[in-house]
């Protein structure tokens, strides 16, 4: 079966996305990660300056997911370029940098700097708050003011990632579109919470965290066929909870083009490859010769 799809300009040898945030720097974890099996892998959010992070409690498991609060810890812009941008060259498949900023000048200069390594496309991570304390992901004419500045400053594919709490999603994919993005992310994790019944103490120490694993694909699934009903012609990364092959094909009949593995990195690291397989036996089992043909085919009653 085919593996490949077009994802906007860029052609992708799978659908297979290794999301920013589970596989650090991309860099550092091409040991334990087999990256020949994805058609892209997204390095961690960078910002212009470094950024320390939350306090721990960070990170905290829960029944079906894990919670995370981490503050998108990271070490700016220019020790990013000093330290991991030669080693960009070494990963078997293109690699994608992640830009974070809490003002359209600090997206400005993350790009403008990124754009001089060999990072394949820029992916805008629109869910850290602006100084006034709200997502940019929530707003679309803030998302589009990121965008279009983005777009500004390089020539590089740009994808924006957007935040499953936005009320409606498709305004702002639609924003993002029309500043210039070539592709949007559906989603990033859902804002969530737990505490402690002995303790009484929040998991997080930022109480407030994002929520990703199994529990959230249904969301996603209803968010990715939302914005390409809405936003017709705008290709989308589907993510959110997936781990197994029929999650792709899901997520790929929904309308996604190509799909981000997260969460999932952290049980089985080389899940991609478990993945791949399965995509072929499915292909085999099912008559489908191109992977690209599954994209928008759901069935409606």
């Amino acid at each position: 079966m085919n593996l490949e799809v077009e994802l906007g300009p860029v052609t992708l040898s799978s659908p297979l996305i290794a999301a920013a945030g589970t596989v650090g720097s991309v860099v550092d974890f091409a040991g334990s990660v087999d990256f020949s099996y994805y058609g892209a892998a997204v390095a961690k959010s960078v910002s212009a300056e470094p950024w320390e992070g939350r306090t721990v409690p960070r990170i905290a498991p829960t029944s079906s997911g894990m919670l995370n609060g981490i503050g998108i810890q990271n070490p700016g812009i220019a020790a990013w370029m000093d330290q991991v941008a030669s080693g960009l060259s070494n990963v078997p498949t293109p690699v994608w940098g992640s830009i974070v900023a809490h003002d359209v000048p600090g997206f400005e200069s993350v790009t403008s700097a990124m754009s001089q390594s060999d990072i394949a496309a820029i992916e805008v991570n629109l869910s850290c708050p602006n100084l006034d304390g709200s997502p940019f992901a929530l707003d679309p004419d803030m998302s589009y003011e990121v965008i279009e500045a983005v777009r500004s400053v390089t020539t590089l594919p740009i994808g924006a990632k957007l935040s499953p709490d936005a009320q409606p999603i498709s305004a702002v994919a639609d924003a993002c579109a029309r500043a210039g993005a070539d592709w949007v992310v559906v989603a990033n994790t859902v804002m969530g919470a737990a505490i402690d019944p002995v303790s009484r103490k929040p998991a997080l120490s930022g109480v407030v965290g994002g929520y990703s694993g199994s529990a959230v694909r249904p969301i996603a699934i209803r968010n990715i066929i939302e914005v390409t009903r809405d936003v017709p012609g705008l290709p989308v990364i589907g993510c959110g909870g997936v781990s197994t092959g029929d999650h792709v094909v899901e997520m790929m009949l929904a309308g996604a083009t190509a799909v981000g593995i997260g969460t999932a990195h952290f049980a089985a690291p080389r899940v991609g490859r478990k993945i791949t397989k399965q995509l072929r036996r499915y292909g085999r089992k099912n008559h489908v010769n191109a992977l690209a043909d599954l994209v928008g085919a759901y069935e409606p009653w």
